[in-house]
């Protein structure tokens, strides 16, 4: 008979039980402590992901600020941008809080890109002449022309982020034309500025004017620019091949 009381007070113990239903959850949240929970990877000292729309919102105002830059010079309306952007202009400086910082991203932007183009390029198409056109024609769709803040007076060439991606896109640059001229495809009396002074010259409107409307002609007038760099060139060309180190000591 002292069975029966013994398992009186165990009786209690069944809303006990419920205590153990937290520790079940609790199985689930050891997987969830790995790389792809930002809740628990930040409780555990990882640097938190920046919000999807924040992401978007920087890159399309990049985008934007690229294609005013290219049309009005870096001087362009910072409303203008913000309007192109698609956004406010509290948003705009929310991420670059002032026309040098815009700037300096929007060049560092489009470097990147054009580097990235210029690699895959020559990774991808089946000779180098091949891969040198679609990497201009890319490059214009970039909006090299954005770039040309760069030659200004007054802008931070030497910033260590800057230096290095000038560095990659010089480097990718070269690669792809050294491998043209290699191979016998490309004349060998052009340099690497040869090719990015025509790229922003052929590829952004005219300033001053109301030619905006340049893209339809950009890709023809850039075919008859590289059908000029094939071998075997029609003429001499005056002067010598101009380098990326010409472009910076503003020569042009």
């Amino acid at each position: 008979m002292k069975r029966p009381s013994t398992t009186a007070p165990t009786a209690p113990a069944a809303p006990v039980a419920p205590e153990a239903a937290p520790t079940a959850p609790a199985a689930p949240v050891a997987p969830v402590a790995g790389p792809a929970c930002g809740a628990h990877a930040a409780r555990a000292g990882a640097v938190p992901r920046p919000r999807a729309d924040a992401v978007r919102n920087r890159e399309r105002i990049l985008a934007a600020a690229r294609e005013a830059f290219v049309e009005f010079g870096s001087a362009a309306p910072l409303d203008e941008v913000a309007r192109r952007a698609g956004i406010g202009n509290a948003t705009l400086y929310r991420h670059f809080p002032d026309r040098d910082t815009l700037v300096h991203h929007v060049v560092l932007f489009t470097t990147e890109r054009v580097t990235a183009s210029a690699e895959a390029s020559l990774a991808e198409e089946p000779d180098a002449f091949a891969a040198l056109c679609r990497f201009t024609h890319t490059a214009a769709d970039e909006r090299i022309g954005a770039l040309c803040p760069m030659l200004a007076d007054g802008f931070d060439q030497d910033h260590p982020e800057l230096l290095a991606a000038r560095t990659a896109l010089a480097e990718a640059v070269e690669t792809l034309l050294a491998a043209g001229q290699e191979s016998g495809l490309v004349r060998a009396d052009i340099g690497v500025g040869d090719l990015m002074v025509a790229l922003s010259q052929l590829s952004r409107p005219l300033p001053g004017t109301a030619c905006f409307d340049t893209d339809r002609f950009a890709h023809r007038h850039l075919q008859l620019f590289l059908d000029g760099l094939r071998t075997p060139a029609r003429s001499e060309l005056p002067g010598s091949a101009a380098t990326l180190e010409d472009l910076t000591l503003k020569t042009m």
